[in-house]
């Protein structure tokens, strides 16, 4: 690893946002207001940032903004910004799932106006990353700066777009944590996509986060977030932690099945999975090597080198490799690379081999548990079945209990019944002949009666023709005494003759 450090060394606007040739700056960034105008070092903040691959190389930086107070978002106008301010702008906390492709859309026909953008990662915002952007006149920032700030990146998500106008670029630090290959330490003077001269007059040049280069137009292609180049992604993976006890330190992952556990220092989840799965081989995560529980030792013996890459023996030392020596025990290169390779091929053959009876081991693992968990579903089921044709008995069993009782309480309603048809048929037996006995007596009565009333009728015609007898005997007499007494006074006469003629209608 190794650190240079000079003067201080701000990219200009012509330089655009590549690091200087010379050595970067291992100073304070607030150095910057010392070498800038004293009229903006109030209203800036500076933005600390670092660019490359952590694996290979890392540049660090600063990037001095206006603050956000200066520019007011209900008015952006010309006459409102800073009068100081450059073609160069940063747009601050981009999602890390939008790729290259994404954010060249989103900036639409701006592309166009587009020099120079740089994608950077800022310090503590591990799951964002910012982008530094230089336009080929003030006019296209100032448009930019209108358009897009405060704008959401999508109307499906929350989050907006923020633009800050930047007043310069500082590189402070160049770190080398490996010898970097060719691809990636010479400088590309053509796209790697179209192989033309990567040329700002002609196109913008996008430089990803790990420090390539390409055409945003070619780049606006690349629907991946990984570098067309190394496959570097700025979205890392997630940290894996412990299947069960969600710890994040000395993790083994099962060679067989993935399972992720924690080592016999922390909680021994790893140690527990194998007992109960009988999974042997383990790789730790941290020295990427595996651990036979079986046999309780390391079975690891190929290991990737850093520096290209290849699969080198675990532990193989030169005792004359401090002396720059090529090959080991007085074997020239080409010798040394020959045994080198066939141990290789051997311990890749053993590994095979292992892997194979483990596998076949496994399988039969996995078939017995199968069939284990075959025979407890069957059992789950029998069980299951018995107890529903259980329940259904019971069902049925208290459905017939109560159809016996409703059937006994029926017949003993029915007995009743039974009795009362009797009681009542001995009722209406003497109700009918007493009806019977009353329909006699009454037509004997009504007989007696018509008698009598025939007899009565009798009397009465007898009575009427005696009495029509005696109107006309009367009326002769009275007609006879009328002319004997007719010189008597008519008084004494009518008395008389009416209270005569009474009486005998009376008798």
């Amino acid at each position: 690893m190794s650190t240079s450090s000079t003067s201080d060394v701000p990219a200009s606007s012509d330089e655009g946002f590549r690091p200087p040739k010379s050595a970067m700056v291992s100073g304070d960034p607030s150095d910057f207001s010392s070498s800038s105008s004293s009229s903006i070092s109030g209203v800036t903040q500076a933005f600390h940032f670092s660019s490359g691959n952590p694996r290979i190389e890392e540049i660090r930086g600063v990037v001095h903004l206006f603050r956000d107070e200066v520019f007011s978002s209900s008015s952006t106008s010309p006459s409102s910004l800073h009068v100081e301010r450059k073609p160069l702008v940063c747009v601050l906390g981009v999602p890390n799932h939008m790729t290259y492709a994404d954010f060249c859309q989103f900036c639409g026909s701006f592309i166009q106006e587009i020099l120079e953008m740089r994608v950077v990662r800022g310090d503590g915002m591990e799951d964002r990353y910012s982008i530094l952007i230089r336009f080929r006149s003030q006019d296209s920032a100032d448009n930019f700066y209108k358009h897009l700030n405060e704008r959401r990146y999508s109307s499906l998500e929350a989050e907006v777009c923020r633009v800050l106008f930047m007043v310069d670029v500082q590189y402070t630090a160049s770190i080398e944590h490996a010898q970097a290959s060719p691809v990636s330490s010479t400088e590309q003077p053509t796209c790697p996509v179209c192989l033309d001269r990567l040329d700002q007059d002609t196109s913008g040049i996008l430089t990803t986060i790990c420090n390539h280069s390409f055409h945003c137009s070619c780049i606006s292609k690349w629907t991946d977030s990984s570098c067309p180049v190394c496959r570097y992604c700025q979205q890392q993976p997630e940290k894996s932690v412990c299947f069960v006890c969600q710890t994040s330190e000395n993790l083994w992952i099962c060679v067989i099945c993935g399972f992720v556990g924690c080592g016999k220092y922390k909680e021994g989840h790893a140690i527990v999975h194998w007992k109960d799965t009988q999974h042997c081989y383990s790789l730790e995560l941290e020295t990427q090597r595996v651990w036979d529980y079986a046999g309780d030792n390391y079975v690891h013996r190929l290991i990737q080198s850093k520096t290209d890459g290849k699969l080198v023996e675990l532990n193989s030392y030169c005792a004359h490799a401090n002396d720059g020596c090529m090959s080991c025990g007085g074997e020239d290169a080409a010798t040394s690379e020959a045994l080198l390779n066939s141990r290789v091929e051997l311990i890749v053959n053993e590994y095979n081999e292992l892997l194979t009876s483990q596998l076949e081991n496994q399988k039969l693992y996995f078939e017995s548990l199968l069939q284990e968990v075959k025979e407890d579903t069957e059992r789950e089921k029998s069980i299951a079945v018995e107890k529903a044709i259980n329940q259904k008995l019971q069902k049925l069993q208290a459905k017939l209990d109560r159809c016996i009782k409703e059937k006994k309480f029926l017949d003993d309603l029915n007995e009743n019944l039974l009795k009362n048809q009797e009681i009542w048929k001995t009722k209406i037996v003497e109700m009918e002949e007493r009806e019977k006995k009353t329909l006699e007596a009454k037509d004997n009565k009504i007989q007696d009666l018509e008698g009598q009333l025939g007899e009565l009728m009798t009397y009465l015609e007898t009575g009427q023709q005696q009495m029509e007898q005696l109107s006309v005997s009367s009326e002769a007499s009275d007609a006879s005494l009328l002319q004997v007494s007719a010189a008597e006074p008519s008084t004494k006469n009518n008395g008389k003759g009416s209270s005569k003629s009474n009486n005998k209608r009376r008798s």
